[in-house]
């Protein structure tokens, strides 16, 4: 509660004849185009740290963000997610705009999902819950281990424990998917989260759903993935959503998965960019390239291992180095960690504590699907208690 009243404090204190409203950003869009829309001194943007102009470039198209105006429809604040957990705040003091990074403030719901396939798993989740961010970590989940296509009929049933973020009321960012199972032919699958959001099997053997291949060819790693820490009062230690990995002007860089080219050009601080969709919500960027190789531009198909571009220091940049990206369903997450480019298996006392948890999972699963079988509704939504 305490946190929901100091969220309203920030975005509604001066919001006595003003009007607030929740916008998608548009593509194409930056930070800059923003503040030129809204007189907001690009000074402002200038005279940012470095390492704050690089993550401004994490805005992406379709994100909501909100506003509150004054009656002469001038900005009075602005709040812009670059992630599920930081936000830009603008905001008007004194007459003056400044700016800071501020935590976002959510909370979280746990739902249970049960459906019998009618149309496809995809589509079936969709329907039941409007949510394509659930279908899409679902399909990814299960990516590499089931052909749905070839193996799930018509009647198998699927259940699903997740976590739900909601800000101001909308649900937010990407639902963390807890335990899962899926039936081919009757024939249940299980998977369940441990640690980093990997996902093992009922024995303890990871389910691999996205398999990287080193980007480039590096010296050594600059800067590693960090998600941030915040500070109790509402400050944050700036977060860095990528691996920064060290090498030469001019060394190949190369697409870590098959794709399609989703923007290549320059991306504010991030300088000359290529974004990679994978498909199922996954994607990866590229960035500070000296250049782009041949044929590289939107809407081109690559494959995995394919060089895309030369290692540079275009944008905010202390040197040459790429940074390396990797999204799901827009949310950055640390390609060291959670995306593996081999399968492995819990073991000693991971392994005893993992079984544990999956046990307890796979008996609420069980019980969700009896409970949509018993009262054969089209899905069986609840808020797992």
């Amino acid at each position: 509660m305490k946190k929901v009243l100091l969220l309203c404090f920030l975005f509604l204190s001066l919001s006595f004849g003003a009007v607030g409203e929740r916008l998608l950003w548009d593509k194409g869009s930056t930070l800059l185009t923003f503040f030129e829309q809204n007189s907001i001194p690009l000074k402002l943007y200038y005279n940012l740290s470095s390492q704050d102009k690089e993550l401004t470039a994490e805005i992406y198209a379709g994100i909501s963000y909100y506003t509150l105006r004054d009656d002469n429809d001038d900005l009075l604040q602005a709040l812009i997610p670059i992630s599920e957990d930081v936000q830009i705040h603008i905001y008007k003091e004194n007459g003056e705009y400044r700016m800071d990074f501020i935590p976002i403030i959510s909370f979280s719901t746990e739902k249970i999902l049960a459906l019998a396939v009618q149309k496809s798993p995809y589509q079936d989740i969709v329907d039941a819950t409007q949510d394509v961010n659930l279908a899409n970590e679902f399909i990814n989940a299960y990516k590499k281990s089931i052909n749905f296509k070839k193996f799930v009929i018509k009647d198998d049933r699927l259940a699903i424990i997740y976590t739900r973020k909601y800000r101001l009321g909308k649900p937010f960012g990407t639902p963390d998917i807890k335990a899962a199972v899926i039936e081919t032919n009757k024939k249940p699958n299980y998977i369940f989260a441990y640690k980093n959001g990997r996902y093992y099997d009922k024995n303890a053997k990871e389910v691999a759903g996205f398999l990287l291949e080193l980007p480039v060819q590096y010296t050594r790693i600059s800067s590693r993935f960090s998600y941030g820490r915040v500070h109790p009062i509402l400050k944050i230690i700036r977060p860095h959503y990528g691996v920064d990995y060290a090498a030469r002007v001019g060394t190949s860089i190369r697409a870590a998965a098959d794709g399609r080219v989703v923007y290549a050009g320059v991306k504010g601080g991030y300088g000359k960019t290529v974004e990679i969709n994978h498909g199922n919500g996954l994607k990866t960027l590229y960035a500070h390239m000296s250049a782009f190789a041949k044929g590289i531009r939107n809407g081109v198909y690559v494959k995995k291992g394919q060089i895309i571009g030369k290692v540079g220091s275009t944008g905010i940049s202390t040197g040459p180095h790429l940074h390396f990206g990797v999204y799901k369903n827009n949310r950055p997450i640390d390609p060291l960690g959670s995306i593996r480019t081999t399968k492995s298996e819990l073991r000693g006392k991971d392994k005893k504590e993992f079984l544990q948890v999956a046990k307890e999972y796979q008996n609420e699963l069980e019980k969700a699907l009896e409970k949509y079988s018993f009262e054969k509704q089209k899905a069986y939504v609840s808020i797992r208690s």
